[in-house]
């Protein structure tokens, strides 16, 4: 955003004016607020759209009674695409799409590179990047609290510590990369991405390489398992569709919905490749050792369940997922920073995959949570053994992937000692340096000395004695020719 300023140039022609587009530099907290305004405004109106169309095509009691009532419904949207769950007569709701919650993600992405171009960010990257990320998260938070408390009713009351905590930290984070890429974009010329990883040190920087290759083979291989058993399984998908009766309207809306819960079924997918599996209901089982499902809600993406029994042959395939993603996470671990010591290899491989198992026990109780109560109040894998079989599949085979990679690396290196080696060429002469010196920091402080200003003639400085012409100057010690004072003795005990 820029600010127009119409300023009258006093060299020019009587009346002509010179208009210059200046950029507006706020305080931080302003820049956060107005940013946070932003992002909550454009997403509820976005969301408010979409609940309109819904309830003009499908009945209107279903969304609300009256426009306060689609209002209402459009903020408790906007709290479940942050993953902010809510209550209902019967339990509680806490099975949220994941995918929804790209719309205030990228908002906020927005959000927090537009404050770090807007507000006075001082400091260093790393200090900056957390000054503009707390800006936004803070108002943000506080103004989804309210909105929980006003968009409370009797049929549905939206919890307003999860909408307090869940829009902070998806600010926080949000907001954070987005602020962290528009300084890294300004002062340098790799990719932003790229950038951002060189911000962290350098032993984190390749765990966080290992872990984002393992997380994005277990992400895509579970969507892959997803769509493929959904391929298998149309007709019970089409069956879903004719049960339910939407019409088109409710059609294309009922899948827009099912598109958003694609990242939960490709984590349930991971939790069935790594072992443990998920729950469809009380009671239920869907893992490699077998199927074991009782009555299932009519929803489309449940379509790709396994008929109840054994689990099929084909589906064991995607054991080996897993241990892909170690292989991946392990390499791009070690290829990051490679390790002369040959024992530490396996150990930071071994890291990589105990932090995926981490990720993925996160991401998984994200996945899931409960549908009302009694049999759907468990819905979803369990974290914490889906993240203690991750860590230890992932690790191992990143451990062996790891040593294995970095032993590669250290024999292609040429020895230190190496007679037969190339002789270096001459080193090159010294670059110039350039007249204006670019820093890499986006506001360096530097040290500046003030030059005080001359004094009158005969006046003499303070602690200073005036060099008068004719009259010589005393000699000093280290001067040659000048006699060092008597330097005083011991006395001596003389006999008596």
């Amino acid at each position: 955003m820029s600010d127009v300023r119409a300023r009258a140039d006093a060299g020019d022609e009587p009346g002509s004016v010179e208009v210059s587009a200046e950029p507006v530099v706020r305080p931080l907290a302003v820049s956060g607020i107005v940013a946070a305004i932003w992002c909550a405004g454009l997403g509820l109106t976005t969301l408010t759209t979409v609940t309109l169309i819904g309830w003009i095509a499908a009945p209107r009691t279903a969304l609300g009674t009256g426009l306060p009532g689609v209002f209402r419904t459009a903020v408790n949207f906007w709290l479940v695409s942050h993953h902010a769950g809510f209550s209902v007569p019967h339990g509680r709701v806490g099975l949220l799409p994941l995918g929804l919650t790209v719309l205030p993600g990228a908002l906020l992405f927005r959000g927090g590179g537009w404050i770090t171009r807007t507000g006075r960010v001082r400091g260093r990257y790393r200090i900056g990047v957390v000054h503009a990320a707390l800006a936004l998260a803070v108002p943000y938070a506080v103004l989804a609290f309210l909105l929980a408390l006003l968009a409370r009713s009797s049929v549905v009351s939206p919890s307003a510590w999860q909408a307090l905590l869940a829009c902070f930290l998806l600010a926080l984070v949000a907001g954070g990369l987005g602020a962290a890429r528009a300084l890294v974009a300004s002062t340098t010329k790799r990719s932003p991405w790229v950038a951002i990883f060189m911000l962290l040190p350098h032993r984190a920087r390749s765990l966080a390489a290992g872990v984002t290759g393992a997380m994005t083979v277990l992400i895509a291989s579970g969507l892959l398992i997803f769509l493929v058993s959904l391929l298998f399984h149309v007709s019970e998908l089409a069956d879903i569709y004719g049960v339910l009766g939407t019409g088109i309207v409710g059609g294309v809306l009922l899948t827009v919905v099912s598109i958003t819960y694609l990242p939960n079924a490709a984590i349930w997918a991971v939790s069935y490749a790594v072992g443990p599996g998920f729950a469809v209901g009380a009671g239920t089982s869907v893992a490699p050792s077998g199927v074991f499902v009782g009555m299932i809600p009519s929803f489309p993406p449940l379509a790709a369940l396994p008929s109840p029994g054994p689990a099929p042959l084909i589906s064991l395939l995607a054991l080996a997922v897993p241990f892909a993603a170690g292989v991946a996470g392990g390499v791009l671990t070690v290829r990051s920073l490679p390790t002369a010591v040959g024992e530490a290899a396996p150990l930071w491989g071994f890291v990589c995959g105990v932090l995926t198992g981490g990720v993925l026990a996160f991401l998984a109780a994200l996945s899931g949570g409960p549908v009302g109560g009694d049999r759907m109040a468990v819905m979803g894998p369990s974290a914490w053994q889906v993240g203690l079989m991750a860590a230890l599949e992932v690790g191992v085979s990143a451990a062996i992937a790891a040593w294995a990679a970095n032993w590669l690396l250290l024999r292609r290196m040429p020895p230190a000692d190496d007679d037969d080696a190339p002789v270096p060429a001459p080193a090159a002469a010294p670059a110039k340096v350039p007249d204006k010196v670019q820093f890499e920091d986006p506001e360096p402080v530097l040290a500046t000395m003030e030059v005080p200003p001359p004094l009158p003639d005969g006046v003499t400085p303070i602690g200073e004695r005036q060099r008068l012409l004719g009259v010589p100057r005393p000699r000093k010690e280290t001067d040659s020719g000048s006699v060092s004072p008597l330097r005083k003795r011991p006395p001596r005990d003389r006999p008596r």
